[in-house]
């Protein structure tokens, strides 16, 4: 078998249900498997799954085990060569995994390989690309040295500015919610490291496989959807648990003096202060609706629904691009419809939109929902079509 696609998931029933259906399409033509690892939700995740993709592997944890632990579950029982490790808040283009795998067999150094990561919005997400947070590296991040001299290599490594985000090549760390490896190179380092919680174990495993002398690889040519701000709420937990986080791989990789870690648990707690701000919903009141879709019942339900004019399109194709919208106007959300439109077609839309003044939902092939967030930080909005 060549891929076999890991999802790990803990309450995020809707992102699932999405995340799953673009992952079938995308391996459509390539030997693999989808193993869905589910952290004992309460949301009614495993009762979708059972009755939407009654084909997929459903491994039900009787606890919240943590991403590592987790996540090293569904490898045990992987059969692909390949393994592709997923969020489950993210979107697959239809062609995705066979780019990374066809790039992936032309690089007989590989460690893992990622891709460009966007939000909802069509935003590039930079920490798809890291370097290894070595403590000087830690501080040009946490008091932003990094933005005042982003050409600078002495300042730009902990988002691997040597790299635009259109340019293919080496980078030291890449993100757990999107990393491909051969299954055997994962074992041989001992997968996630389960002494840590989350948060720092995709930093840990990409360091490991550098340090067995292979390579990452940061590849430009697909572009994965993920709407990061659903995947932990900003809370008193969180905090804890990213200093905890950010101690262990110190500690494990580095060790450190008293100053040291003094510097870092003060690092640690001023980054996670950070990211508890930035975690905000954002709500706009929406005038109008702009709904891309060759179904024009969907457009009618649709209006009855949400007491609101929409503007039915049938047509979306990479150069239908909107003027950008001025702050005088009515509001208006873009309506993507993938019963219509590929997952591909769509991502390429939002890349072209951004930036634009629009929101944008998408409206899964065969569901009774739209799903979206309208920052980096959102943690996401599902409306149930009825």
């Amino acid at each position: 078998m060549q891929l076999s696609v890991i999802i790990l998931n803990y309450n995020v029933r809707y992102f699932l249900e999405q995340c799953v259906l673009s992952v079938q399409k995308a391996l459509e033509g390539i030997e693999g498997e989808i193993i869905v690892v589910d952290n004992f939700s309460v949301d009614g995740s495993c009762e979708m799954m059972r009755h939407c993709f009654p084909n997929v592997k459903l491994i039900e944890n009787k606890a919240n085990l943590g991403f590592p632990k987790g996540n090293n579950i569904g490898v045990a029982q992987a059969k692909g060569k390949h393994i592709c490790i997923l969020n489950p808040d993210t979107v697959v283009a239809e062609d995705t995994f066979k780019k990374v795998l066809d790039f992936a067999a032309s690089k007989p150094d590989l460690g893992i390989v990622g891709c460009k990561l966007i939000d909802g919005t069509g935003n590039f997400l930079p920490e798809c690309k890291r370097g290894i947070p070595t403590p000087w590296v830690a501080f040009t991040k946490i008091f932003g040295l990094y933005k005042l001299f982003p050409k600078s290599s002495l300042f730009n490594k902990y988002y691997a500015q040597h790299l635009s985000e259109n340019q293919t090549g080496k980078v030291d760390i890449l993100v757990g919610a999107f990393m491909i490896m051969e299954r055997d190179l994962y074992l041989e380092v001992g997968g996630f490291d389960e002494n840590c919680f989350m948060y720092s174990d995709d930093i840990d495993l990409s360091y490991l496989v550098l340090k067995s002398g292979k390579s990452n690889y940061y590849f430009h040519e697909t572009s994965v959807i993920h709407y990061k701000g659903e995947s932990t709420v900003r809370d008193g937990t969180y905090m804890k648990r990213f200093r905890e986080a950010m101690q262990f791989f110190y500690k494990k990789h580095f060790g450190g003096s008293f100053v040291f870690d003094v510097f870092m648990r003060i690092g640690a707690f001023a980054f996670s202060l950070l990211k508890k701000s930035q975690q905000k919903q954002v709500v706009y009141t929406v005038d109008e609706y702009v709904l891309f879709s060759s179904d024009e019942s969907l457009k009618n339900k649709l209006e009855n629904q949400l007491q609101k004019k929409v503007i039915r399109l049938a047509d979306i194709d990479e150069n239908a691009l909107f003027s950008r919208a001025n702050s005088s106007e009515k509001h208006k959300e873009i309506l993507l419809d993938n019963g219509s439109f590929s997952f591909k077609k769509i991502i390429a839309f939002l890349q072209k939109n951004k930036n634009r003044g629009y929101t944008f939902k998408i409206i899964p092939e065969a569901s009774s929902f739209m799903i979206g967030s309208n920052s980096s930080n959102d943690r996401g909005q599902i409306i149930e079509i009825e």
